[in-house]
């Protein structure tokens, strides 16, 4: 069923979901406040942008065109409908499209940022076959994986430009390493913890194309208090 549901409290934004389907997480409005924007950005592309909570929130902080590509059509048809609500067709296109091969269309050095919030689980022998095909894409590396947004970016990223990624922690190393691989060097990384005394269950991760050597541990993010409330530090978030 779609639904019309508030986007957190950003400028009393909407948002269409679909509820058989992913909505929107706390994951992606992380990673929307996470990536660094700056006044002399121009381009942006979301890679797998779903909805468009992520080009919608970052037109909150920025006046850079944003790409927004999403292969299922279900879903792009809800995102550019969320675009259109909100009235930000001027800033935001969103593209029906395989990333793996759009991005072959694309000069190199086009974009100053690109975010990705991608499937975190590999494919193998135990990915469970029953679920919709919807969230089967959206959970597992079936059509783009580490390797595809790593190269896609190495292409389409200017010099210094920046990737930016929220996933899960037992795969960092693993991120490290396929990043400058691919010529992105790791900068900012910030740990994401459920809550307080627990284990660290997502992870932000920032690199920067033919970057210099060295990165910034940022202060930790607690997602809920004793309670299971928000803490304040997430609420800010969702204001915007």
């Amino acid at each position: 069923m779609i639904v019309l549901n508030d986007l957190l409290e950003y400028k009393n934004y909407k948002i269409y979901q679909d509820t058989d389907m992913f909505c929107f997480s706390l994951d992606s409005i992380l990673l929307a406040n996470f990536v660094t924007i700056n006044k002399n950005i121009k381009n942006i592309m979301d890679i797998g942008c779903g909805n468009a909570p992520i080009p919608l929130v970052l037109t909150t902080k920025t006046n850079a065109s944003i790409t927004g590509v999403e292969i299922q059509k279900d879903v792009y048809n809800l995102a550019v409908n969320s675009v259109k609500y909100n009235k930000c067709d001027d800033q935001i296109k969103i593209i029906n499209d395989d990333i793996n091969n759009l991005y072959k269309k694309y000069e190199s050095d086009v974009f100053d940022v690109i975010t990705c919030n991608p499937p975190y689980f590999k494919v193998n022998e135990k990915t469970k076959q029953n679920i919709s095909e919807h969230k089967k894409i959206a959970r597992h590396e079936l059509t783009l994986n580490l390797e595809d947004i790593c190269k896609i970016s190495r292409k389409l990223l200017k010099n210094n430009g920046v990737l930016a990624l929220v996933h899960r922690p037992d795969r960092m190393i693993e991120i490290f390493d396929i990043m400058r691989k691919n010529n992105i060097e790791p900068k900012r990384i910030q740990f994401i913890y459920p809550k307080y005394n627990t284990d660290c269950n997502l992870i932000l991760v920032e690199g920067t194309k033919n970057g210099k050597s060295g990165v910034k541990i940022l202060e930790p993010l607690i997602v809920h208090d004793e309670d299971g409330n928000y803490t304040e530090d997430v609420k800010r978030l969702f204001r915007g």
